[in-house]
Order: structure tokens, then C-alpha cells, then sequence
């Protein structure tokens, strides 16, 4: 999607849809949506004085104008109180227009900047924000659908944010470049999760690496396989990866933007391509989602792919262990015991919890180096969403600086993360009578308890962990999220690693 500012009048902006914010409790329109209405005749206060429009969040309208104002279609949105608005209120603001402009068929939405001057935020920030929203809620995916069924489909292909004025428009153009590169990176996550089992197989995720390779000059990639992860004796992940005839691929992306010998933050996804839980089988009924359990390695794509397109001034690396997690004659069992490559030895439960494994090969592949800080995110449990709902990843780790950072970066982006506690009683929960470790650690807490295995593997290093399970797909639209893949996790580095090289 192009994506441009301007500054002037909203009368005289050309689009298809035109959409302009209003807040609540408002007798009539204020600011640059006044000298709109009184281009039209009182229109809008007329919708407002009849009750018809009341300017709640998220609450929409739509006008069809006449001359003198040049766009075919006028889109309200209301902001909600004045004293109320946020950044991510905004910012969804923008993503219930841009479905609304979807919905007509727009090619062209122009959306105006002028209701957040009420934010405390800079004007350019507002940008950004709707720029994103835009852009991730009009995010399709329907390469499968017959052509005769996308015939019929008119993506929007232009946004204009409209400024009121022109100080600090430089800011603004910058601020809209730079959330449109996000948004793009966090699209790119969400169809490799969206992609069937059978597409995006672990071969396949290591092609994608490679382009991305490609496309930076400060990127590099390797690519192990079971060559050379039996040489680095990663027994976890290839443990997992036994029941598979897919082969598993262990993905390494190196950015250098940073000096050259300035320690590097990692980023580690966990990629199950596809998790039938292998010897544990799931239940049949909504197995064909657990495709999705690679979004946490999607995430960090994404996040690589992000970095590089900004050019920011930090080091960054990427670990992605993918692997399917099927039941076959060679497939691991319950009461295996497998040895990471750590030394570590494990007493296997429930293959089930398989993605805890193949991050600890990761984890300790991340020790070589030794990084500033590590963050892995993981697809890792159904209890995290038994304790946090849908509304915010699960955070834990050994750094509270970083847990600190990770959550401050989650509420400025829109892609949430709350704190868990990891007590040493939970880690006693994992201890095995015929291992070093056993992979769960019973009912209660097993999100944390998770946390607590993977710790065992984070050592020496600052380490923060995200259950983005419930997180990573929705079944019910959100404002600026359609249904399917959400592709969480890629803002949120995003945003944690511009605050990182900021800082430094």
C-alpha cells in the first residue's frame, strides 16, 4: 500500500473515503472537522443533533458528500472522551475506517490527523499509529481463493494522512514511512502463519530467511540440518522432529547494525510447523489451527524483516528451530529420555509440550553470543490464556530490567504483555525422579512452569520469555485485526529493539 501526507483542508482532499474522527459528547464538530461541515451544509451536526452519531469509540458513519468536498465518501469514527483517547484508541480508531473503506471497496483513503492533537503523544507518533492500523486491517489472505472469487475484490491501495497544518511534517512523512514498514513486516508474519501445514514447512520458513537475506546487505543466514544439529547434539530438537518425514531446519539470521563487536540482543521463535501433538495426539476439533504454532518464529522474521528495512543501529539475531510434531512408528514417547544440547537430560511426560524443547536447543545455541539480552517467543501453552485471556502475551523471566522493558515497549505499541512471577517453588515442580528435568510440570501453573523449564536453558545471559499462544490468532475480528493470524510479537520487538538502539 502507498502510504503519504499532506496538509490542508479536508474539503478540498481527493479519495474515495475520507475518514475523520469525533469525539464524544461533542454538540457539534470541532476543529478541522467544523470547517468540513460547514463546507456541506451542517451535515455532521445534523447527525450529531439527531442522536444518529455520538462520536463512542469505535462507533462509525458513513456520508456521501457533494461539492465543494472532493472525497465520494465521508467515513466518521468516533474517538470516544476527549480526556480518554490513547494511542492504541487512535489507533484502532484508524483500523475501524480502513475496514470501513475495505467494506465499500475504497481505493484511496485519505484520514485525517486532526483528533490527535488531543493525544499526548507527538503528532508523528499519531502517524505511525494509523499508518499501521490501516495497513494490518486491510491485510487479506486469499492466495487460495479462485480467481473468479478475487475478481470481485478492490484493495485499498493508497492512504493519505491529512495533517491540519504543516509543522512538523518532515516528522510526520518519517513517522507514516516507518509504521508502514512495520505494519508490512507484521503482515509478512501473519501469512507465513496463516499458510497451510503442508506450504509452510520447515524447508519452506528457511527459504524465507534466505530472502530476506537477500534483501540487506547487513543480513546474513545459515541454515543448520540434522547434520549439522546432530554434530551441535541437539537432541531436544531432533527428538521432536523424529515422528516427521519433513526434515528440521534450524534457522539463523544475523543483523549487524550495530559496531562489530557490540553484543547482540537474540530473538528466538519457536516453529512447529505443524503440532498434532504427536504420541499425546490433541483432540481432532480445532487441529487444523495448530498450524499456527510457528507464529512465535513468523514473529521473529518478521521482527528481522523490520530492522533491517529501518537500518537500526543495534545488533540483532534471530534463532528459529522449526520441526513438525507428528505421531509415527519413529516418533518420540512418553517416558523418553532425551539429552539437549546443553548436557541436559529430559524425561519426556507428554510430547505435547514439545515446544519447549526445541527452544532449548535454541536457548543454549543462544549462549555463543553472548547476548545483551535474549527474548524468545513461543506459542507454549493453553494456560496462558487460561490466566491472561486473549487481551496480552504472558511475560516471564530472569532480568526484571528486561521484563520492564519488554512490557513498557507491548503498552506503546498496542501488543500487550503482563508479568507472571517464576518462585523457585515452581521450578520444583519440574524436577524429575530419573532426569535433570521432566517437560511438565502438572496442572497448576503450567504456563509458569514452562517459563521455569526454559530458564534451565536462558542461564548467563538477561532473559525474557513470551506466551503469545493467545495471542497470536483471533477468531473474532478486532479493530485493526481481521480473523486468523495476528502476527503479534513483530511491533512488539520492534518496538523494544528501536527503544534498545535509542538508548545506547
Amino acid at each position: 500500500m502507498k502510504v503519504q501526507v499532506t496538509a490542508g483542508k479536508l474539503k478540498d482532499v481527493r479519495a474515495d473515503a475520507l475518514g475523520v474522527g469525533l469525539f464524544q459528547g461533542a454538540k457539534r464538530p470541532e476543529g478541522e472537522a467544523a470547517a468540513l461541515d460547514k463546507a456541506l451544509g451542517g451535515l455532521i451536526a445534523r447527525l450529531i443533533k439527531a442522536g444518529d452519531f455520538e462520536g463512542k469509540a469505535g462507533q462509525t458513519a458513513l456520508l456521501y458528500p457533494e461539492a465543494p468536498v472532493r472525497a465520494k465518501r465521508l467515513a466518521l469514527v468516533g474517538l470516544g472522551k476527549r480526556e480518554e483517547l490513547t494511542l492504541e484508541g487512535f489507533r484502532k480508531a484508524a483500523g475501524h475506517i480502513a475496514k470501513l473503506a475495505r467494506l465499500v471497496r475504497a481505493r484511496s483513503l485519505a484520514f485525517s490527523l486532526d483528533g490527535a492533537e488531543a493525544l499526548e503523544e507527538p503528532r508523528a507518533e499519531a502517524a505511525q499509529a494509523a499508518a499501521e492500523a490501516v495497513i494490518l486491517a486491510t491485510y487479506t489472505f486469499d492466495e487460495y481463493k479462485t480467481d473468479g472469487e478475487k475478481k470481485d475484490k478492490k484493495p485499498l491501495a493508497t492512504l493519505t494522512l491529512v495533517a491540519p497544518d504543516r509543522r512538523g511534517l518532515k516528522a510526520v512523512k518519517a513517522a507514516s514511512a516507518e509504521g508502514r514498514t512495520i505494519a508490512e513486516a507484521a503482515c509478512f508474519a501473519r501469512r507465513l502463519v496463516d499458510l497451510p501445514g503442508n506450504t509452510h514447512t520447515p524447508t519452506y520458513l528457511a527459504r524465507e530467511a534466505r530472502r530476506l537475506a537477500r534483501a540487506s546487505r547487513k543480513l546474513t543466514v545459515r541454515v543448520l540440518g540434522r547434520p549439522q544439529m546432530e554434530r551441535l547434539k541437539m537432541g531436544a530438537l531432533l527428538g521432536v522432529a523424529k515422528g516427521s518425514s519433513e526434515p528440521p531446519r534450524f534457522i539463523v539470521l544475523e543483523y549487524k547494525g550495530g559496531r562489530a563487536k557490540e553484543k547482540p540482543v537474540v530473538l528466538v521463535g519457536k516453529a512447529v510447523t505443524f503440532d498434532s501433538g504427536g504420541i499425546s495426539i490433541k483432540p481432532s476439533q480445532a487441529m487444523e489451527e495448530m498450524k499456527r504454532d510457528m507464529a512465535g518464529g513468523a514473529a521473529v522474521l518478521g521482527a528481522i524483516k523490520a530492522v533491517a528495512a529501518l537500518k537500526l543501529p543495534l545488533n540483532v539475531v534471530g534463532l528459529v528451530p522449526a520441526t513438525e510434531n507428528l505421531p509415527s512408528g519413529t516418533a518420540f514417547k512418553p517416558g523418553d529420555i532425551i539429552t539437549a544440547s546443553s548436557g541436559t537430560t529430559i524425561e519426556i511426560l507428554n510430547t505435547d509440550a514439545e515446544g519447549r524443547l526445541i527452544l532449548a536447543d535454541a536457548l543454549t545455541y543462544a549462549k555463543r553470543y553472548k547476548p545483551a539480552a535474549c527474548v524468545d517467543l513461543a506459542t507454549l501453552t493453553g494456560a496462558c490464556e487460561i490466566a491472561l485471556g486473549k487481551h496480552c502475551a504472558g511475560l516471564m523471566g530472569t532480568d526484571e530490567a528486561l521484563i520492564e522493558e519488554v512490557k513498557e515497549a507491548g503498552e506503546a505499541c498496542g501488543e500487550r504483555a503482563w508479568p507472571l512471577p517464576l518462585w523457585p517453588e515452581y521450578h520444583e515442580q519440574i524436577k524429575s525422579d530419573v532426569a535433570d528435568v521432566k517437560n511438565i510440570g502438572g496442572r497448576g501453573g503450567g504456563a509458569i512452569t514452562a517459563a521455569a523449564f526454559l530458564a534451565k536453558f536462558a542461564e548467563g545471559y538477561p532473559w525474557a520469555h513470551l506466551d503469545i499462544a493467545a495471542t497470536s490468532w483471533v477468531t473474532t475480528e478486532l479493530p485493526y485485526i481481521p480473523k486468523g493470524a495476528t502476527g503479534y510479537g513483530v511491533r512488539l520487538m520492534v518496538e523494544f529493539l528501536k527503544r534498545r538502539a535509542a538508548s545506547s
